[in-house]
């Protein structure tokens, strides 16, 4: 790694940055709460941006994103935290943005998370979905989720990220942590296949198609507790978001089959807080009780 990108990625974690951007022709930019706040340092170009990007990518990384032109992938720092890397072109010249994900996976008290999330958790089966918008903490509640049932149940947990983000050491569960493209071909294969894995639980981390959630949806009905995210903001536009991916002859099969396996949708946000000093989380939690269930 580039001795100017380690400085960079350091002043982040000490800033307590969740993002870094490396753009052509600006400072290095962190968003800080939200806030998108340049660093006092010199405009970058393009060679000062390749040579620092090319400087943490493998051979085999760097010919994916000359052959696909863009890259995702995580980067770790020895003893301090991971980044979720983003490279791609912009005006044809390489750029990356790093979403920051801290070492030790905060707890629930933490978070803030209310005990209803935690009895979802605790669900032996069914489907929950972890919705919000980018970077509103979606990785990190799901990530808490895992380590709650970890700390308490003797399970297999198999997941399915891109790319991983939080690590997870086997305690009560067995937990494989499996990456798209590095460990697997595709969210849709690694679903088909985990379910010869003999998995308890199963996490998509993210909904992104018809096969997937056709998929995910069959685990959830066969005994299987299956917890996935979407880009969705609330719980009516999560359902319809599912409904909506399949072509209109299935959509009735679909509702049927999601009134009888959703257990839950989790839909978050940060805000900020009154007194400037941070952004603190938001949810809204709907439980799928009987009269949820025949209203889908």
């Amino acid at each position: 790694m580039a001795k100017e990108l380690r400085e960079l990625l350091l002043t982040a974690i000490q800033k307590g940055a969740s993002d870094l951007h490396l753009t052509n022709g600006s400072a290095p930019i962190l968003r800080i709460y939200g806030d998108l706040t340049p660093l006092p340092e010199e405009p970058l170009g393009p060679e000062d941006l390749k040579k620092m990007i090319y400087g943490v990518l493998t051979d085999t990384q760097k010919v994916q994103f000359e052959e696909e032109k863009e890259l995702d992938f995580s980067l770790a720092m020895v003893g301090l935290d991971r980044f979720r890397v983003n490279v791609h072109l912009q005006r044809n010249c390489i750029e990356a943005a790093f979403r920051r994900v801290p070492l030790f996976i905060p707890s629930f008290d933490e978070l803030g998370l209310p005990l209803v999330v935690a009895n979802m958790a605790r669900k032996k089966d069914g489907l929950i979905l972890l919705t919000g918008p980018t970077g509103m903490g979606k990785s990190t509640t799901m990530a808490a989720m895992i380590q709650l049932i970890n700390n308490e149940r003797k399970c297999v947990i198999i997941s399915i990220e891109d790319p991983i983000e939080f690590l997870h050491t086997n305690k009560k569960a067995v937990i494989k942590q499996r990456e798209v493209f590095r460990d697997t071909h595709s969210f849709p294969e690694a679903l088909k296949r985990c379910l010869r894995q003999d998995p308890d639980i199963i996490v998509v981390g993210e909904m992104r198609d018809l096969e997937t959630i056709s998929t995910a949806l069959t685990a959830a009905e066969t005994g299987h507790l299956v917890l996935a995210t979407l880009h969705t903001p609330d719980a009516p536009q999560t359902i319809e978001r599912i409904i909506d991916v399949f072509p209109p002859h299935q959509q009735q099969q679909i509702r049927q089959q999601l009134a009888a396996c959703l257990q839950g949708v989790i839909s978050q946000k940060l805000l900020p807080r009154a007194d400037g000093k941070g952004r603190v989380l938001a949810t809204e939690i709907m439980v799928a009780t009987p009269a949820i269930r025949n209203l889908i």
